[in-house]
């Protein structure tokens, strides 16, 4: 199978190319990238911490008016509800701080979605990872909507749950074959073995690759209203990802241990 075909220095050869390709200047901007992208994921994670310990002080969003000492009236006024909640909701929805990152923030959400992928193994129960997997389409239909008319962007670059949460579903035909040929989930491990490392390196690399091209009917999906465009398109590529590293690695998945 194809897996057989990659060796250590074949990995090694295809840096050498990618190195090539892109060259020192496009590794120093994703560099930089990378840098920027941190530093908007420290600021979003410290803007939400201050939210969390300021929520006593928070009111309606109303003006206040106090007498001050010299007996004139001051008026305070407190951010709105909608203004806090409105820091989560992009907080969550751009990947808690991910989708901030200037240089390919999709395939940074799919990364932390692949995160999100071996927490649900972790579980190692197979209704658990169903619920989760199926609940965090539902959350992310609902917040990336919010998240369209908090940045009044359609599908925003920087809105990345969808990415996160498709993620497993590009997993799972082969955690199918596993579960009902072992009779129980695969713990997280397994997949980044020895053995099946490059094939999850595979399906990863054609998630990308279909959620970019987008082809029928992922691309038509993003006409859908609100969140079910910015998500649909993502699980529709998942579905994508499944036919093709089925027909390409269905051997190697079923017979690696």
């Amino acid at each position: 199978m194809l897996a057989e075909w990659f060796g250590r220095w074949e990995v090694v050869l295809m840096l050498a190319v990618v190195l090539i390709l892109f060259g020192a200047k496009k590794l120093s901007e994703l560099g930089k990238g990378l840098s920027q992208g941190l530093d908007e994921l420290l600021k979003a994670t410290r803007d939400v911490a201050d939210e969390v310990a300021n929520k006593d002080r928070r009111e309606s969003g109303v003006v206040y008016e106090a007498i001050t000492p010299d007996s004139r009236t001051a008026e305070f006024t407190f951010r709105t509800r909608f203004e806090n909640d409105s820091s989560v909701i992009l907080f969550i929805a751009q990947g808690f701080g991910v989708g901030r990152i200037s240089f390919a923030p999709g395939a940074f959400g799919s990364l932390v979605g692949l995160l999100w992928f071996v927490a649900l193994l972790a579980m190692g129960n197979v209704l658990l990872f169903l619920t989760g997997s199926i609940a965090g389409v539902g959350l992310s239909v609902w917040l990336c909507g919010k998240a369209e008319k908090i940045l009044r962007q359609r599908d925003p670059s920087s809105v990345v749950l969808d990415e996160i949460v498709a993620l497993p579903f590009c997993f799972a035909g082969w955690v199918a074959m596993l579960f009902f040929k072992n009779g129980h989930l695969p713990a997280p491990e397994y997949f980044f073995s020895r053995e099946t490392w490059l094939l999850t390196l595979g399906v990863f690399v054609a998630f990308r690759f279909f959620d970019v091209l987008k082809p029928w009917p992922v691309r038509q999906s993003q006409s859908l209203p609100g969140g079910w465009g910015v998500t649909m398109d993502d699980l529709l590529a998942a579905a994508y990802v499944n036919v093709a590293v089925l027909l390409f690695y269905g051997g190697d998945m079923l017979f690696a241990h």
